[in-house]
């Protein structure tokens, strides 16, 4: 416990640091197999910014997919459903959502910002995510039974995208699924579910946590990218683990570890090492041939 007690201050970090968020584009409602609303009784979705919380989305109880379009000029027909972290209580929604996205246009890549159900939260938060952040045990409890109801969202997520692709100029075989630390489980459970509709044709995992004790390899299992920071004392484990677990199975696996970093790093440039993570995904795409034309 008192492992966890002292990384407690990388909430600050898991849960944004970049500026409030532009205007987005289209946001789609999905429709999610199962059981509709969120666990416990529903609460209004917010998003707020603070200067130590970054802009954060709370209380999702509808997921819904924000659309961020490549401009025609540059786009190059690749897809990339983006999954934001925040420990299954929040989602870092500049951090590791709209600015990633942003980021992918510039690529020529057309975005997808999933805002995935979470644990509601009232005026406790975010004094509630600490503790659990003291009591590994006791979160992996909390969010056990969002597993399913994520897992459904990721899955709405990819297969409304490649079910409208033509639409959104993205070429067979070039969707792909990216998450962060919470988000990283939500791209994990999605690629594990291994269903024809919403299977990633590549998966990019940044430092994922809480993905869970099983990891079982589906056949034919997409591209993998794994990234973490060796200082990440949050969830620095599951990256490797996941990598592993593809390598194993004979599947197509790469692990990039950055010295220093720590967890929740986002797109937020930190003078770290880990800031070189966005070049070194880059080059993984372009070698992937997701990049060109």
């Amino acid at each position: 416990m008192r492992k966890w007690m002292a990384v407690v201050p990388a909430l600050a970090l898991l849960i944004g640091c970049a500026n409030a968020s532009a205007s987005e584009g289209e946001r789609i409602r999905l429709s999610p197999a199962g059981p509709a609303g969120t666990i416990g009784p529903a609460k209004p979705e917010t998003t707020d910014g603070s200067l130590f919380f970054g802009t954060i989305t709370r209380n999702v109880s509808e997921p819904s997919l924000s659309v961020f379009p490549a401009d025609p000029a540059v786009a190059n027909g690749t897809g990339v459903v983006i999954a934001p972290g925040g420990g299954f209580h929040m989602l870092s929604i500049d951090n590791e959502g709209i600015g990633v996205a942003k980021w992918l246009n510039g690529l020529g890549i057309t975005a997808f910002v999933l805002r995935y159900r979470l644990v509601p939260t009232g005026s406790e938060f975010p004094g509630s995510l600490i503790k659990l952040l003291g009591d590994i045990d006791r979160l992996k409890a909390t969010v056990a039974p969002l597993k399913p109801l994520d897992t459904a969202d990721g899955e709405a997520a990819m297969a409304y995208v490649r079910a409208n692709a033509a639409r959104y100029g993205i070429k067979p075989g070039r969707l792909g699924m990216m998450g962060f630390s919470a988000g990283g489980a939500v791209t994990m459970w999605t690629t594990l579910a291994d269903q024809p509709q919403s299977r990633p044709d590549f998966v990019i995992a940044v430092y994922p946590g809480l993905v869970g004790d099983s990891i079982a390899v589906p056949p034919k299992a997409p591209p993998l990218l794994a990234i973490v920071a060796a200082d990440d004392k949050l969830a620095g484990e599951d990256a490797g683990r996941v990598a592993k677990a593809w390598t194993d199975a004979g599947a197509d696996a790469t692990l990039v570890t950055y010295p220093d970093g720590g967890h929740g790093f986002g797109i937020a440039k930190k003078g770290k090492a880990s800031d070189a993570w966005t070049e070194r995904t880059q080059q993984w795409l372009q070698a992937k041939g997701l990049l060109g034309k």
